[in-house]
């Protein structure tokens, strides 16, 4: 049996799909496709179906990822990304399947890109000027303090446009350190607010560039 990783880009209003609603997306869309994937055994068979670091809402990836099995000896790859694209819906659009490389617990961080209006530098300057950033994450335990210094000392941008870009790369893991881009662009918020530089949240955007194992390479 053959573990079948399929890549696939999540953009445009499909950010707004939720990972239970993709899920559902998925499931329907490998039936339609009449591709040979393996279902669970017992009483209510279902496809085995496995996403690794799902996105949150409002968020954009050129590198998602979900994994299902199949026991066809010699899988056609090319021929499945066609059988599945052709029932996706707007803003998910599959890149690639391969034989699944790594297991998804080898994840250990996401790279990112976040793209700002140009009002937001002064935000970025006081960010990068002070001594600490707490922001309070929601875990399953309750609510912790961290601080995003210790991941981010100092923010570098690059205009593009009307835009600021920053590149980040934070830890995913999915069973230890996961830190989510949506807190580091509330705590710029709360630093522009200080400097009189109100930084609007839609007009800012989260898009995932790449997911990376603990020596830096890329997850495959």
């Amino acid at each position: 049996m053959t573990t079948v990783r399929i890549f696939f880009e999540k953009r445009g209003e499909a950010a707004y799909i939720s990972l239970l609603d993709l899920q559902r997306v998925f499931h329907r869309v490998l039936k339609r496709s009449g591709l040979p994937v393996w279902y669970t055994q017992g009483f209510n068979p279902h496809i085995y179906l496995a996403f690794s670091n799902p996105l949150s809402l409002g968020q954009e990836s050129v590198c998602e990822s979900c994994e299902v099995k199949t026991e066809a000896e010699a899988p056609d790859y090319p021929a499945w990304c066609a059988a599945l694209q052709r029932y996706m819906p707007r803003g998910i659009i599959i890149t690639r399947a391969a034989p699944a490389v790594h297991k998804m617990g080898a994840i250990a961080s996401a790279r990112y890109r976040l793209t700002l209006p140009a009002a937001a530098a002064p935000a970025l300057d006081a960010y990068n000027a002070a001594a600490a950033a707490p922001v309070t994450k929601k875990t399953k335990r309750g609510e912790k303090t961290l601080d995003l210094k210790s991941y981010l000392p100092a923010l570098a941008a690059r205009e593009e446009g009307e835009s600021l870009v920053c590149t980040l790369t934070l830890p995913c893991a999915a069973d230890g350190d996961n830190l989510n881009p949506a807190l580091l662009l509330g705590c710029l918020q709360g630093f522009g607010a200080a400097a009189g530089a109100k930084l609007e949240p839609w007009r800012c955007r989260i898009l995932r560039t790449a997911l990376l194992l603990a020596d830096g390479s890329t997850f495959c």
